[in-house]
């Protein structure tokens, strides 16, 4: 029989310090979630504790209520809502389909010389501060747009019945409508680069017997490419919208910051959460009226909250597809 040696030292000593240091790996793994979770519910502490005096005021009509009227304690958060839904929807609407357009190309019909200069500009063009985006949309886009687009809009869009009603009134080049462009601007590099990502990660051995099929570069986008990357197109969109719904500085400049409801008109300005909060945050006097303010920063965060629930629960959805 054959007797068992014991394991030499130095290898217990070896796995010792393995158990240490796994241990111990353990511990700060837990403590950085833990700390994330904990700052996350201090946040939201916080604002729930300062928007308490708000809250008891106006209650539910604080969601409903058009008035801001700093004077007479009165306020509402319809007109910010209202401002950063809509600025945030003209921002998809114009950025989905340019960003998907530029992942498109530069995946499927770029010559190769061209892909990696024109990836590197998209690049470049997300490290661009808000506050130059605004700058530059206030002193440049502004007079543009109120000068050559506006005026065709209203001549296209605003006979329609109902819809022309977006597209009416004096073209001032700041609004809400700019606002979304300006938006639409900051995004695209975001949404494009994701989208470009996701669409080359594609197996090319699919995309190769599609087009030896005989498929068009579309038919190959539309039933190879999407279907193989939908979830990962679908967090793209996410990351823009929530880029396009925190943003201050360039929405600030270019939204013309006033708290009146002037009908449907896309053309007429107004305020959003995040300007409304950069614009009377630093001069409102203590009680009710930064209680208000501090409101308005828990709706941004529900609004925010509410987008990620609902994007994870559509990402669900889509999982089993990809699965099965």
């Amino acid at each position: 029989m054959t007797s068992i040696r014991p394991a030499p030292e130095h290898l217990l000593a070896r796995h010792l310090r393995q158990r240490i240091a796994d241990g111990a790996f353990l511990l700060v793994t837990r403590a950085a979630a833990a700390l994330t979770l904990l700052v996350l519910l201090g946040i939201i502490l916080s604002l729930v504790v300062g928007a308490s005096e708000s809250m008891q005021k106006f209650g539910f009509g604080f969601l409903v209520s058009s008035e801001w009227n700093p004077p007479k304690e009165q306020f509402g958060a319809l007109v910010p809502i209202y401002g950063t839904i809509a600025t945030s929807l003209i921002a998809l609407a114009i950025a989905v389909p340019v960003s998907f357009g530029i992942a498109v190309f530069l995946t499927e019909l770029s010559p190769v010389w061209m892909r990696r200069p024109l990836g590197i500009a998209i690049e470049l063009l997300a490290a661009i501060p808000s506050i130059v985006y605004g700058m530059w949309g206030l002193m440049v886009f502004a007079p543009f747009f109120a000068q050559y687009i506006q005026p065709s809009l209203s001549a296209v869009f605003g006979p329609i019945p109902l819809f022309g009603r977006l597209f009416q009134g004096a073209p001032l080049g700041v609004g809400i409508l700019a606002a979304g462009v300006i938006l639409a601007i900051m995004i695209i590099p975001f949404i494009a680069a994701v989208m470009r990502d996701v669409f080359s990660v594609t197996p090319v051995l699919l995309k190769e017997s599609a087009y030896g099929l005989g498929c068009t570069t579309w038919e190959v986008v539309s039933r190879i490419v999407l279907p193989h990357t939908r979830i990962g197109v679908f967090g793209g969109i996410m990351l823009g919208l929530g880029r396009a719904l925190g943003e201050t500085m360039a929405v600030t400049f270019v939204i013309g910051n006033t708290n009146f409801l002037s009908g449907l008109s896309l053309y007429a300005p107004g305020t959003s959460i995040t300007s409304t909060l950069a614009n009377e945050f630093g001069e409102a006097t203590p009680g009710i009226y930064t209680s208000a303010l501090i409101e308005l920063g828990l709706i941004l965060f529900a609004i925010t909250f509410a987008v990620l629930v609902c994007s994870r629960l559509l990402l669900l959805r889509l999982a089993p597809r990809d699965a099965a």
